[in-house]
């Protein structure tokens, strides 16, 4: 990366980094973009050369959040998924698994993200990294599905399924402790995510 760029992506990065913390603090709709030029030190036209408006540095920063969040759960299973047990559905809960807990750390990352969440910004999180550390999540999951000894129908539609259960479920479990601790969820939520991955095995590959 050369010098120009990396200065680019230094002032994205410390945009986005100052809108993050004002979101989560200030709140979104007390925040304004005059805020965030003003607190990451650059122009007010410069924050138009990244970003259409607040609601597009918002969603950005959804899609850059969620992408750190699971590069984390990646790079963990990717020390474990040699074991020969490791089943599709176990990469698929460990990844989750390890996402819940990050969010649990971070409770204003949790709100920030679950107020914001549609399955369109998360459909753009998962193939359009934001930032070169990012990853593209779509690719892993269609290796995940490629690896795994038999086919699913509607791989889609059993994603999208899985993370509305996960996300409904322990935002209450987390923040609230409803209707249950975490710890006390998680099992039951594992389980009710085996069946769904298990009703849409469509045959054993050949």
């Amino acid at each position: 990366m050369g010098k120009l760029e990396a200065n680019k992506q230094l002032k994205e990065n410390s945009l986005l980094n100052t809108a993050f913390e004002f979101f989560t603090t200030k709140g979104f709709s007390k925040t304004s973009i005059s805020d965030i030029v003003c607190q990451a030190g650059v122009a007010k036209g410069t924050f138009y050369l990244y970003f259409k408006d607040k609601y597009d540095i918002r969603n950005r920063l959804i899609c850059h959040k969620s992408g750190q969040l699971f590069r984390t759960a990646v790079q963990e299973l990717r020390k474990e998924e040699t074991l020969p047990e490791f089943s599709f559905e176990d990469k698929i809960i460990y990844i989750i698994d390890n996402i819940i807990n990050q969010l649990n750390e971070n409770q204003a990352l949790l709100t920030f993200i679950s107020k914001n969440l549609s399955w369109g910004v998360f459909k753009t999180a998962l193939t359009t990294p934001i930032t070169n550390s990012d990853l593209n999540f779509s690719d892993i999951y269609h290796q995940m599905l490629e690896d795994a000894p038999y086919h699913f129908s509607e791989p889609e539609i059993m994603l999208f399924l899985i993370v509305e259960l996960v996300s409904g479920a322990c935002y209450s479990a987390i923040l609230y402790q409803e209707p249950c601790s975490l710890e006390q969820l998680k099992p039951n939520l594992y389980s009710s995510i085996r069946m769904i991955i298990q009703s849409h095995r469509a045959g054993m590959k050949l």
